[in-house]
């Protein structure tokens, strides 16, 4: 038989990257879910977390016993302290603290981590709302599961537990409506897609196991939907990659247009990396260039850049990152990049190579704060500077948030 996790008194200090917030307990760091700094909580250990071993350790808020001013009913009543830890679906980590002070925390994450990686006297930018709601409704795209049992829902925060929830907030109205019209089905996941038309699709996905082997019948082409940013139309695989918040693709081309503008100069070359369907090669051409090559690991995505910048002087290339730049003709004389790259950030391969090419300016587009403190901090080693630097509050209710900044010589 074993014993339960154990219960521990906690007073909560500050917020960690990822969402959870911190604790000390006998000189030992804890991560906390679901609490707010300045708060006493009671928090359950995870399974995890009982080897003195451990440097660290995770735990789940059960009850709170000081509550903060900024405490609130969660957004998603079902992801609410007051239900058991297991049953809490996850992706609204932040969702029990007033949208105000989620920015002011986002901020203090996106503080520590230039402190910590990128380096002295870089000052954290407030984290922008982007529009005036209460931060539900936004998400245009969903991902559910269904487990072997046929149950359908989100899963448990941290954990691949599929939680049958009866709401899902964030989500736009037409999206949270088809969801809950889900049932059962095989395991697998399913996208919920809400493009530019307003009508939602529904995208199953197989498990990686039961997927056709080679040789075997093959999946039809995916559809093709159409998002409008300003008055330009691009054209995406229905299940490809789209910014979810309904605004973010306005408003990160509209900051990187902003801080580019006076950089590109039409008789250089200009790079849009990790460019997706071309979002931000276009925005390039706008500010004046004539000779723009947008670079993307995924042929799908490159084909769709083709169509999407055709009228355009944008060449489309399918390409790790790493390994164009390698292959860049040395005295290329580069203008303007745009730097958008995944959660994990460019890397040092990446940076070490763009500071070779020696652009006139890097329009850097990050999706993670460590990551980007990272690299800023890279790039500051050889000698960039970082100028503007802009937070955007894209994903109300989650720890999650964008930044752009520039950087010159």
């Amino acid at each position: 038989m074993t014993s339960s996790p154990a219960l521990l008194d906690l007073d909560i200090t500050g917020i960690a990257h990822g969402g959870t917030f911190i604790a000390r307990h006998e000189g030992r760091v804890v991560f906390v879910s679901d609490a707010i700094p300045g708060e006493r909580v009671r928090a359950r250990l995870t399974e995890d977390s009982t080897g003195e071993s451990k440097s660290f350790w995770r735990a789940e808020t059960v009850e709170v016993l000081e509550a903060s001013p900024h405490r609130r009913p969660h957004v998603w009543a079902e992801a609410d302290v007051s239900r058991a830890p297991e049953d809490r679906p996850g992706g609204a980590d932040l969702g029990h603290i007033d949208l105000a002070q989620q920015r002011v925390l986002k901020r203090q994450v996106l503080t520590e981590a230039l402190d910590r990686f990128a380096g002295p006297g870089l000052e954290a930018p407030e984290i922008e709302a982007v529009d005036s709601t209460d931060g539900t409704g936004w998400r245009t795209r969903v991902t559910l599961h269904v487990d072997d049992e046929g149950r359908v829902g989100p899963y448990a925060a941290r954990s691949h537990r599929v939680i049958p929830v009866s709401s899902h907030p964030l989500a736009r109205p037409a999206v949270a409506k088809a969801a809950l019209r889900l049932a059962g089905g095989d395991a697998g996941s399913v996208d919920l897609v809400e493009p530019g038309d307003g009508e939602v699709r529904v995208i199953r996905r197989d498990r990686l196991d039961e997927r056709p082997a080679r040789g075997q019948h093959r999946r039809p082409a995916p559809e093709v939907v159409y998002e409008q940013v300003g008055d330009r139309r691009f054209q995406v695989d229905a299940g490809g990659f789209w910014q979810v918040h309904p605004r973010a693709a306005s408003v990160l081309d509209g900051a990187v247009y902003g801080i580019l503008d006076g950089h590109v100069d039409p008789e250089k070359k200009h790079f849009d990396l990790y460019g997706g369907v071309g979002l931000f090669a276009a925005s390039l051409a706008d500010l004046g260039g004539t000779d723009i090559v947008t670079v993307e690991s995924s042929r799908r995505a490159t084909l769709h850049a083709q169509q999407n910048l055709a009228p355009l002087a944008v060449d489309a290339v399918t390409a790790r990152v790493d390994r164009y730049l390698a292959g860049v003709p040395a005295g290329t004389r580069a203008g303007a990049v745009v730097l958008d790259p995944p959660r994990a950030g460019a890397g040092r391969a990446v940076v070490d190579a763009l500071d070779t090419l020696a652009p006139e300016a890097i329009a850097y587009v990050a999706c993670d704060p460590v990551a980007l403190a990272r690299d800023l901090g890279t790039f500051r080693a050889h000698g960039w500077n970082v100028g503007t630097l802009r937070g955007f509050d894209l994903f109300p209710h989650s720890h999650h948030f964008e930044v752009v900044a520039l950087l010159t010589r």
